[in-house]
């Protein structure tokens, strides 16, 4: 008895097996002869029903379809009105608002951050630039720029035709050893003279 009132209590779907049982189990046998008649006058009116709304929707369908046409709509005008809507619903979305003012607000961090980085290069150039380094470096640049022009000009004056390449490396050599403190060109040049 105990396993009758367990197999009534079940609550697990039917299986396979149990399914078959109810298939081909006779309900007609439990039934009067007047409900089996309402049921098949039912049944009848049911299938009627449907029959007649797949034809009205058929007929709406083409009707649609003939609409669409004469309005000029075809599929990709629809794609992109239903690709307009989904974009405005999504904009419209809680998610999207949190989302882009979360983007919002990390753009302008980013922003202040590289800017700060800006300003700290440009701090750190100025710095350099500044340094007793660079500012020797550029005297070194500086001078030598000057000496290339002097001996152009030498070289230019000279031979009025301007010189060989060879000619113009000596001369600036030449002009950057006077321009360095003398060395023993110098005090050769400085025996000639006396």
């Amino acid at each position: 008895m105990e396993a009758q009132a367990q197999g009534l209590l079940e609550t697990e779907p039917l299986q396979g097996r149990d399914e078959d049982t109810v298939a081909s189990a006779d309900f007609s046998s439990m039934l009067s002869e007047e409900e089996r008649e309402e049921l098949k006058a039912e049944l009848v009116q049911l299938e009627d029903e449907i029959t007649t709304l797949r034809q009205v929707l058929s007929a709406k369908e083409r009707h649609l379809v003939e609409i669409k046409q004469k309005l000029g709509m075809n599929l990709m005008n629809e794609l992109k009105q239903n690709f307009s809507r989904s974009w405005h619903d999504m904009q419209t979305s809680t998610a999207y608002k949190k989302t882009h003012e979360t983007l919002s607000h990390a753009g302008q961090k980013a922003t202040a951050a590289f800017s700060n980085v800006g300003t700290a290069i440009s701090k750190k150039f100025g710095d350099m630039r500044n340094s007793p380094t660079f500012k020797s470096f550029e005297e070194r640049v500086e001078t030598t720029v000057t000496s290339l022009k002097e001996a152009l000009t030498k070289v230019g004056g000279a031979n009025h035709g301007g010189g060989s390449f060879e000619e113009v490396l000596s001369s600036t050599a030449h002009a950057s050893a006077q321009s360095s403190g003398g060395g023993p060109r110098r005090a050769e040049e400085e025996e000639l003279q006396c």
